[in-house]
């Protein structure tokens, strides 16, 4: 399931965040977008998940045009299609491991306990499921969020500076968890980062400016 980014543009008021933003991410392919702080990486993420709004331009995914579809055509297509690893983690502070890491197919009414105990061993997790968020690193907490990004098997992955808050050494090892759980299901993923090491392991790398996106 291809995606394709086709003159996407966002303003605040007057003032352009981006224009021009046209890309192509195939699946298995990861493709990293870097750039300076402020020109709108992260809102160009949450575009690509139907999360926000663009003011020009279209995504299609699988040949779906995003923006012609209401809130909650929306919401299913991103329930069934998407995983989003956010940099603050967002995992529920009342639900123990296994409930978070669960969430996508409780959500798609496809629960699967054996699925979610993969995920547990794959990101390295096991014999923790039963713990509650508060009672893990950052970077176990990082590894719930990628483990609940995959757990549907979605065709899009998008990860939102998914090391900022690690160590190195935890970071490559979340970084390479990503990669192997991504191409392991032939998923597309699209990572925006400020991490020179990150971005060195994409196939491709593109660098976002307020006047429209270039190879790196």
């Amino acid at each position: 399931m291809t995606l394709q980014v086709q003159g996407l543009a966002k303003h605040y008021g007057e003032a352009a965040v981006f224009e021009k933003v046209s890309l192509e991410v195939a699946p298995g392919e990861f493709v990293a977008i870097v750039g300076e702080s402020g020109v709108g990486k992260s809102t160009l993420l949450n575009c690509m998940a139907g999360l926000d709004s663009w003011d020009a331009g279209t995504i299609r995914h699988d040949g779906v045009d995003i923006g012609t579809l209401d809130d909650e055509a929306r919401a299913l297509w991103r329930r069934r299609h998407v995983g989003f690893v956010f940099q603050a983690f967002h995992v529920l502070p009342h639900l123990d491991v296994a409930q978070n890491i669960a969430l996508p197919l409780m959500l798609l009414k496809q629960p699967d306990p054996a699925r979610v105990a993969h995920m547990l061993e794959a990101v390295g997790l096991a014999g923790l499921g039963g713990r509650l968020p508060q009672q893990l690193s950052g970077g176990q907490l990082q590894r719930v969020a990628i483990a609940r990004a995959l757990v549907h098997r979605p065709a899009l992955l998008l990860a939102d500076e998914p090391t900022g808050n690690l160590d190195p050494g935890t970071a490559a090892k979340v970084l390479e968890l990503l990669l192997a759980q991504t191409r392991e299901h032939g998923a597309a993923l699209v990572l925006v980062t400020h991490s020179e090491a990150a971005a060195a392991r994409a196939d491709r790398v593109l660098h976002l400016s307020a006047g429209g996106i270039l190879p790196g």
